[in-house]
């Protein structure tokens, strides 16, 4: 199993829900020591680290947040720390007495991450969220969809984990690459909503160019062009298709088989109904599969709708090790890949409190049976 890059560096993170901890399972699988802090009532009830594979590749230990030894607990793993994490509503942690200033006083170096959906300040910083809402208020919601229907959710990848958990890792090795040189750690302040705005600079540029309308499903993105659009196949199944440029738009309609006499050009809006319409019925007389084998690989521009499942399956998927076996399961591989720093995942998911001992006393604290008996922390 290959260090990785960011081997050596040390995380401590505040155990919370969702985006938090898969920016510390992504550094984890980056080769850094990460360190989840769990309430200790969780570890009394713990019995399995379960199949949350966001916590794999962590060390976890039980801590009471609310005991001033617990407190205490954690503002000494800061000072021994790179970075801490934290996903919780503003003014919580500082109510801890864990905030950024309590940290940063015992560790001038620590980087402090921070993790909420509306961000720190502002008219909704103390409200509730989920991904839909931040997706929803930022325009991105509104542009995912057909035609004449309601916007389409697009799971919670697009807000929790591309606007909120990358975003929160960029942050996070950006500061610790500027304290390389200033010595100093700083807060890094990730809110989805602004990562969520930001990874929609691209479409803002066609929006402001006169190249995109502000509705859905009319679009070259937006399955408002036939040759960018899913196609259901013989068998109820799905084909994808995005032929943008004009010579994969040409290969893949000499792979399907359509006659060009007379077909309107690609460009031709006008004669999009029609495209679409002669696409869906060629894309309906074969399979799924057959269709596969028609199209894969070639620079048509057009792959099989894979369930998740398939997708473990898939000879591409299977020939890059996309989807390893670890601790039993199949699990997406750690990424990006490295020519140098290898990386890879034991997968184990952290048992809460499973190490509580063990980083203890890794980190030099001489106390530990003192901090279990008094409830400041708890080994399961």
């Amino acid at each position: 199993m290959g260090k990785g890059p960011l081997s050596g560096v040390r995380v401590i993170e505040l155990a919370g829900i969702g985006p938090g901890p898969f920016a510390a399972m992504l550094l984890a699988d980056l080769g850094a020591d990460v360190v989840r802090v769990d309430r200790a009532s969780a570890v009394r009830g713990a019995a399995t680290g379960g199949t949350d594979f966001s916590n794999r590749g962590k060390r976890s230990i039980g801590v009471d947040l609310k005991s001033e030894q617990g407190r205490e607990v954690v503002l000494r793993l800061a000072e021994k720390s790179d970075v801490l994490l934290e996903g919780f509503r503003p003014g919580v942690t500082e109510r801890l007495g864990l905030g950024p200033d309590d940290c940063l006083a015992r560790n001038p170096r620590l980087v402090y991450g921070r993790m909420t959906g509306w961000g720190q300040e502002g008219p909704l910083a103390q409200t509730a969220g989920h991904d839909i809402g931040y997706i929803a208020i930022t325009g991105a919601l509104h542009a995912i969809g057909r035609a004449g229907g309601p916007p389409q959710v697009p799971l919670n990848l697009l807000g929790d984990f591309a606007g909120g958990s990358m975003y929160l890792v960029v942050g996070v090795l950006a500061a610790l690459l500027e304290a390389k040189t200033s010595g100093r750690g700083q807060v890094v302040d990730t809110a989805i909503v602004d990562g969520a705005a930001h990874l929609s600079t691209f479409i803002h540029g066609f929006l402001a160019g006169g190249l995109w309308q502000d509705r859905r499903g009319v679009n070259f993105l937006d399955t408002g062009a036939p040759w960018y659009d899913v196609y259901e196949t013989a068998d109820g199944k799905h084909m994808a298709v995005g032929a943008i440029e004009p010579q994969f738009y040409a290969e893949f309609v000499k792979r399907l088989g359509i006659d060009t006499e007379g077909l309107p050009g690609q460009q031709d809006r006008a004669g999009w109904p029609e495209l679409r319409e002669r696409f869906a019925a060629a894309f309906k007389a074969r399979t799924r599969d057959e269709w596969t084998e028609v199209f894969v690989p070639s620079d048509a521009c057009v792959a099989p709708v894979l369930s998740m499942e398939e997708a473990k399956e898939h000879p591409f998927n299977t020939a890059r090790d996309v989807f390893p076996e670890r601790a039993g399961h199949r699990q997406p591989a750690p990424a990006p890949r490295f020519s140098r720093t290898g990386t890879d995942t034991d997968g184990l998911p952290v048992l809460p409190g499973g190490q509580t001992r063990a980083v203890l006393e890794d980190l030099g604290f001489d106390d530990v049976d003192a901090l279990i008996a008094a409830g400041a922390v708890a080994q399961a």
